[in-house]
């Protein structure tokens, strides 16, 4: 009598919640896909970012930039993106707690400026176990520092770093089959990197490659990109499902739609273009629900312009949606660990040395919605 009676009182209480939440959390199809807030500030030109196993976030940031010619010592970039002005310091990596106050874990990185104002400095971050690594891309003798090469770097206790691998070397002694000689930067201009199963796998957008990093200093090319695709300037890269996801920002001035997510097998043997219609793509990143989200850096403009920055997502039915819009020239994405996702805004730019921050953007939930009955589903 008591199971029955049981069972009974737990299809009313079923009953009554659905009621409850097809009255109270019908979903409005016009409220925003997300809250946007301010995480975090003062940044200098913040680009890659990780949550580390600590529970923190760690953020690459180019620096501020330098003044430092090597004209007549080497090969320098030609013009009008070079040549480059340089520095041993000013590139930082920082951390960032829980109440968005930055840290520094260093400040002892190279910084670079080129002929435009913009600057380059350490590109991404990531850690392999509790090791945190660093992929610097501001350096090297075309970038004004000839007594640092572009590099992986592990970053040690106290803020100080080891060499992993020479990248400037490897770029030198394996060049790619289609380079643009109009912009060619001697010793690369690496944006990304990501970590897949206890080893580094890194973009360089310049000659346009996918390499894969090992922390004993091995480097191996997994896909001249600029093979099959010429000069498309690929700058980000995920791996989910066995494959590697890459977003390209394509060359200036700005194409609206011109840019594309390429899919590239996991031994690099295969690429083909899997999504196309974006624009000026500075970060990707899949969620656990298997949807991507593609950061685009400019829409709507010929050149990077402040306001104009936005996150589209794709869902497993292939639809898109805009998750926000009006960014200033961010830079890096990333899903934190509360399924929130993380920018790197004001990531170059007149107000980028000082200027730069993380935003939070939280995603909009609804727990009843897609109770059979209700009028209206998420978008």
């Amino acid at each position: 009598m008591k199971t029955k009676i049981t069972f009974f009182a737990a299809v009313i209480a079923i009953a009554m919640l659905e009621t409850s939440c097809r009255k109270q959390l019908v979903c409005d199809e016009n409220a925003p896909l997300a809250t946007v807030k301010v995480y975090a500030t003062g940044l200098n030109n913040p680009r890659g970012l990780t949550f580390g196993p600590d529970g923190n976030l760690y953020v690459a940031e180019a620096g501020v930039g330098a003044t430092v010619s090597t004209v007549g010592q080497c090969m320098q970039v030609p013009p009008p993106v070079g040549p480059y002005k340089g520095s041993t310091t000013g590139g930082r990596v920082s951390w960032i707690g829980s109440n968005g106050q930055r840290h520094t874990v260093s400040d002892q990185f190279p910084s670079t400026t080129n002929a435009l104002g913009e600057i380059a400095g350490v590109g991404d971050v990531g850690f392999i176990g509790n090791t945190l690594y660093a992929l610097i891309t501001g350096a090297g003798c075309s970038h004004g520092v000839p007594s640092t090469p572009n590099s992986l770097v592990r970053i040690n206790q106290g803020g100080n770093w080891t060499f992993v691998s020479n990248l400037s070397r490897y770029l030198q002694n394996n060049p790619v089959k289609n380079p643009e000689a109009d912009d060619f930067e001697p010793d690369g201009d690496f944006y990304s990197m990501i970590n897949v199963n206890g080893v580094f796998y890194a973009i360089e957008a310049n000659h346009g490659e996918l390499i894969r990093l090992s922390t004993n200093g091995n480097v191996n090319r997994v896909i001249d990109i600029s093979a099959s695709q010429g000069h498309i300037v690929p700058t980000v890269l995920a791996y989910h499902d066995d494959n590697f996801y890459v977003g390209n920002l394509n060359t200036f001035p700005i194409k609206d739609g011109g840019s594309s997510i390429y899919k590239i097998s996991a031994d690099g043997r295969q690429i083909s273009v899997w999504a196309t219609g974006f624009s000026t793509i500075l970060g990707i990143a899949f969620d656990s629900q298997d949807r991507l989200y593609v950061l685009q850096n400019t829409s709507g403009h010929p050149f990077p312009t402040p306001a104009s920055g936005s996150i589209i997502r794709i869902n497993t039915s292939g639809t898109r949606e805009t998750i926000t819009s009006s960014l200033s020239l961010p830079t890096g994405l990333t899903i934190g660990p509360d399924d929130n996702l993380y920018v790197s805004n004001i990531g170059f730019g007149e107000f980028s040395v000082g200027g730069g921050e993380i935003l939070q953007i939280a995603l909009r939930t609804c727990s009843c919605c897609e109770i059979p009955g209700n009028s209206k589903n998420p978008k």
